[in-house]
């Protein structure tokens, strides 16, 4: 008997779907804080060096953040930058694009 190779399901990531953005210039480099709609926070260190001026930061992030809800949520988002309410520190909200839902969760969880 021939036996099929079994397919790994793509299992859904603990976070959630991205709802918000903050990002913050430190003496240490970018910093980034990433809110999800189900009520938890990503926090860590933006991939870019610390002189980075702050509207590409803020384009590093947005990048970011669309291509984690692509490849982890089969979604698309929308990032809208926020004016900036004190010096080195945005935020940004992220919306679902239109057309667009998210993946449902996986039967394991």
């Amino acid at each position: 008997m021939v036996r099929r190779k079994k397919e790994k399901k793509r299992k859904r990531p603990d976070w959630g779907i991205p709802k918000g953005i903050v990002l913050s210039a430190t003496p240490e480099g970018w910093r980034q804080s990433v809110l999800t709609m189900e009520g938890g926070m990503l926090c860590g260190r933006l991939n870019v060096p610390i002189n980075t001026d702050p509207q590409d930061a803020r384009a590093a992030a947005a990048r970011m953040v669309t291509q984690l809800a692509r490849d982890f949520h089969d979604t698309d988002v929308n990032v809208s930058w926020d004016p900036p309410r004190e010096p080195w520190s945005w935020t940004a909200q992220v919306t679902l694009a239109a057309g667009t839902e998210p993946a449902p969760p996986d039967a394991d969880g």
